[in-house]
């Protein structure tokens, strides 16, 4: 499977680019904004494609041609204002639903955050991030596209352990960037995750026995 990564030079598409590098069954076609990251993924033997999330659907749409799968883990940063937020997290991500649409590519995978279905449980300090994922992954729902949603806790930059809790419902934790790349690499394999969404923090089930339990 051809995935395109939308994020690719982000702390979890990083981690995901490298994974679907070595993986025997998958190969990664990296999005990213300028030709200096372009030039450092094709050095590594990493096909890539220069776009931007504030460009038109036909553009993003171009950029994904030839994929059979999309994954979504860009955002906008926690440096940047709401209106970036809303810019890259929601409407960026809406765009590149339409844009899987119009070439006919339907499977998506999105990185959202922990708890962003529920209101009642949003941080009050990033509260138009939630905002964001809350509408992108209710708009993904709404689609025909085989989505999954992965909504992780606490994100951190330590190794991955590997093993992770998965409910529809998790009040906190944290997990590690590269976990939440490996979970990605295994809701690709797998059928029960499509039109799925989850919450998910670092645990003690292993990523691939986890997933199976679904």
């Amino acid at each position: 499977m051809k995935v395109f990564v939308v994020g690719a030079n982000g702390q979890i598409g990083r981690h995901l680019i490298q994974k679907l590098k070595r993986n025997e069954e998958h190969t990664p076609k990296a999005m990213v904004r300028n030709e200096e990251q372009s030039l450092q993924l094709k050095n590594e033997g990493i096909e890539t494609v220069i776009a931007n999330l504030e460009d038109t659907v036909e553009t993003i749409a171009d950029a994904v041609k030839g994929c059979d799968a999309i994954v979504f883990t860009a955002g906008s940063g926690g440096k940047t204002g709401a209106d970036k937020t809303l810019l890259i997290d929601l409407d960026g991500a809406v765009k590149t639903m339409e844009a899987a649409e119009k070439v006919g590519i339907k499977r998506f995978i999105i990185v959202s955050a922990l708890q962003a279905h529920h209101r009642e449980n949003w941080n009050e300090s990033i509260k138009p991030y939630y905002v964001a994922k809350h509408y992108a992954d209710r708009v993904l729902v709404s689609s025909d596209l085989d989505y999954t949603i992965i909504r992780p806790g606490g994100l951190l930059n330590e190794p991955g352990t590997g093993k992770v809790s998965i409910a529809e419902n998790l009040q906190r934790g944290a997990i590690s960037r590269e976990d939440v790349a490996e979970l990605i690499i295994a809701c690709l394999n797998v059928k029960n995750t499509l039109r799925r969404s989850f919450d998910v923090v670092a645990g003690e089930t292993p990523i691939n026995v986890a997933i199976k339990q679904l």
